[in-house]
């Protein structure tokens, strides 16, 4: 007996020296499934037991909410001010206060959600690695940085400091800041590459990683982030920026120790999450039980043009809501407009808390009782391998998907707690930069123009114009003319609301507005775009709303307009569409392009223009109040072609005078002939469903109502593939200089022969 206890001694102590050896020499620490799968809040720890309850006054709960959110505010307004990246200066940034385990339980009113919602990964890989490892340690006045989506952010262009705030040797909780920084030493200049091909050339690749102590950034890190990236002060100013920012958070959490004690903190941080899932679970069993699905085209890579599916399915069953999105679109192995999960749950999340319950707290709780269904290695689910620096192409659709459910869940609540909106514009329609400036110095980054997308129309009234991204609460459209000041390029045509650029409804979505840019007084400055909506439009109407248009890049080519301007200033046309239609330079070159451009060198002079995009329309044009037609008119958001044609309104087109008989007799004329054009629902789906994508289309994703087949291609002279929902392979594009070439050689032999 004696033996047997002996030998079962020493194998307990084997196997425990065994697992401490191989806790010891992993060999490398990726990002951690069972983190980046979940989104739920962890465990109650001992501290927030004990101080849940013996803290037990709403009042000061109350008061310690109140003190903590003014501290997050206030850090968001110092970073703001603070801040070198034109992101920060305009507002896209956050800063949040999360649990001592990496729960995110307050963050600031204003700034990019999305950015504090998914930084709860990162904090939590260095809670559980980086606490107990001697090597690194987690102590007071530590500070870590953090950009890598694949450890929980959105792409390499936003970057984290995280910093644990202690009272009395006790961890209480961690603050962070997050800045679209922009530059960050990718393929292509302004951190949003999407000519990369692997997550090799995404630039810095930071999984999280300790770069301050005592409060005091390590000089040798710096260096090697500095000597990393094309804007080494942009770099280090920011770095510091956020840091100090992150020590103010600190001081005002232990100012509210100070005054209210340490467990009621604990507490409220507590509190406020575990109320919040509980009140959005009180509020999904209001809604009426059900499904609804939705489906977004994206349509192009950014590279080439193609129709990548993007489909939901939102089913709410007592007290949750599921997003199911299987059947979407497979993974691209060489292409940057991947998702993963993560990020695909972080702009939901934003959804929910910007657009649908306004009123909640800004934590990770609302989004915990809300499930995410995808297929793994699915364009919203992408590998480890898959790049993702462009994941904004297939998750802003997946959110237009979300959106349009929701509205018709919503529609028959009887309580509401934000109006029923059509789907916001989803695009970053603007420019990215990159070359020498004026001053001689190397940049990269982008324009402010994308936090102008317009509003979708509302059961009530129209959308606004150019109001906010989906992205981000009280954010800034930015000064062109400060713009000027730091780089060689001029906004022409700034910030112009353009006629018919709406989705026509009930009520419009609101517009955006164009925009012209040209380089001048640099030897070595070019453009990109990075944008989906140039063939198919990417945001939906609701309710019988009409959709946002479709918008395509368009360049005018050897060309200087200075020089015009100088000789001939009347032959300049301020308006894209006059631009593109009159042609008013000699011998310059027109063209028209998706929105996916690649970095491209500008010539001094040559023009590059795009157009910011416009909300989803509600109900039907006919229900349109004619009067409103008539003040779009006058305010030149509406050409009369469109009023006649799709309001159907009669008046006088010299002094717009309404005919409200004329009206009405057009309307009624429009729905009898509609009665015409429509034929029974199982005739229409017989003549209109098809049993696979046409043979020529390069197609992506499932097809019909079969969510288990999913389609691949062709394109590029690579055939269609067809793999099942569970064994999804990744797609590997040709090089679209190499499709091209291949074209021309076909043309030219075929040339050749009929010679």
């Amino acid at each position: 007996m004696g033996n047997n206890d002996t030998v079962q001694s020493y194998t307990e102590k084997e196997k425990s020296v065994i697992d401490q050896f191989l806790a010891d020499n992993v060999l490398f620490l990726g990002p951690d499934p069972d983190i980046m799968n979940t989104h739920d809040l962890s465990p109650r720890s001992a501290s927030e037991e004990r101080a849940l309850a013996s803290c037990t006054d709403a009042a000061m709960h109350a008061l310690v909410r109140d003190r903590l959110q003014a501290g997050a505010n206030e850090s968001f307004e110092m970073l703001e001010q603070m801040g070198a990246a034109p992101g920060a200066k305009w507002g896209d940034l956050i800063t949040g206060v999360f649990t001592a385990a990496g729960d995110l339980a307050v963050s600031s009113a204003g700034g990019v959600l999305i950015f504090s919602a998914v930084v709860h990964h990162p904090i939590k890989f260095i809670v559980k690695y980086w606490t107990g490892d001697p090597t690194v340690g987690v102590r007071e006045g530590d500070g870590f940085i953090h950009n890598d989506a694949r450890y929980g952010n959105i792409h390499n262009t936003d970057q984290s400091m995280m910093m644990p705030v202690f009272w009395e040797g006790e961890l209480v909780c961690w603050v962070s800041t997050t800045v679209h920084e922009g530059e960050n030493g990718a393929i292509e200049p302004g951190g949003m590459p999407s000519l990369a091909e692997s997550v090799y050339e995404e630039g810095l690749k930071m999984s999280p990683f300790k770069c301050a102590e005592n409060y005091e950034l390590k000089k040798d890190l710096v260096t090697f982030l500095q000597n990393s990236v094309r804007e080494p002060k942009l770099q280090f100013e920011d770095m510091k920026t956020k840091l100090f920012t992150c020590r103010r958070m600190e001081q005002r959490i232990h100012g509210c120790i100070q005054e209210f004690g340490l467990d009621y903190v604990l507490a409220s941080l507590r509190k406020g999450l575990e109320d919040a899932k509980a009140e959005t679970q009180r509020r999904l069993a209001e809604w009426p039980d059900g499904k609804v699905r939705s489906i977004v085209m994206a349509d192009s890579t950014l590279r080439e043009n193609a129709l990548i599916k993007i489909q939901c399915e939102v089913s709410k069953i007592g007290s949750e809501l599921i997003c199911d999105f299987r059947g979407s679109s497979p993974e691209f192995a060489n292409r940057a407009n991947n998702t993963l999960l993560s990020s695909l749950k972080g702009m939901l999340a934003q959804l929910f808390l910007a657009f649908v319950w306004p009123d909640m707290p800004r934590n990770q709780a609302v989004f915990a009782p809300i499930k995410v269904i995808t297929d793994p290695k699915s364009a919203l689910h992408s590998s480890y391998n898959a790049p993702n620096a462009q994941s904004m192409m297939t998750f802003f659709p997946s959110f237009s998907c979300v959106q349009l459910a929701v509205a018709k869940f919503v529609y028959s609540t009887p309580l509401k707690y934000s109006k029923v909106i059509a789907p916001w514009h989803n695009m970053i329609r603007t420019f990215i930069w990159g070359g020498i400036t004026q001053h001689n110095e190397m940049v990269g980054n982008l324009c402010a123009d994308l936090n102008g997308m317009g509003g979708g129309a509302r059961a009530d009234r129209d959308g606004e114009h150019a109001v906010a991204p989906i992205f981000a609460a009280m954010s800034d459209l930015g000064e062109q003319e400060l713009n000027e000041e730091e780089i060689p390029f001029i906004q022409i045509v700034s910030k112009k609301v353009m006629t018919d650029n709406v989705a026509f409804g009930k009520f419009r979505g609101g517009q955006g507005y164009e925009m012209i840019a040209s380089s001048i007084g640099s030897p070595l400055w070019g453009f990109m775009t990075t944008c989906i909506g140039s063939k198919v439009g990417c945001v939906p109407g609701v309710f019988g709303g009409y959709g946002a248009p479709t918008y395509p890049l368009c360049k005018i080519k050897d060309v200087d307009v200075f020089e015009v301007m100088k000789t001939d200033p009347e032959a300049f046309e301020f308006s894209i569409v006059d631009l593109m239609n009159k042609k008013p330079f000699k011998d310059a070159t027109y063209t028209t392009h998706h929105t996916g451009l690649q970095f491209e060198l500008a010539k001094r002079g040559e023009l590059y223009m795009i157009t910011q995009g416009s909300g989803g329309g509600y109900g039907d044009v006919l229900d349109r109040d004619p009067e409103l037609v008539i003040r779009d008119i006058e305010e030149n958001l509406l050409s009369h072609d469109a009023a006649r044609r799709v309001y159907h309104v009669v008046y006088n087109p010299e002094t717009l005078v309404l005919d409200r008989e004329g009206t009405q007799k057009a309307r009624q004329a429009e729905r009898e002939a509609r009665k015409k054009r429509g034929v029974p629902f199982k005739e229409f789906v017989k003549q209109w469903n098809k049993p696979e994508p046409p043979a020529d289309l390069p197609y992506y994703g499932s097809w019909g109502g079969d969510r288990e087949t999913i389609y691949a291609g062709p394109y590029g002279g690579v055939p269609r593939a067809t793999m099942n929902a569970s064994d999804i392979q990744p797609i590997y594009m040709p090089n679209p200089r190499d499709v091209k070439i291949a074209q021309l050689e076909a043309r030219i032999r075929q040339l050749e022969g009929g010679n």
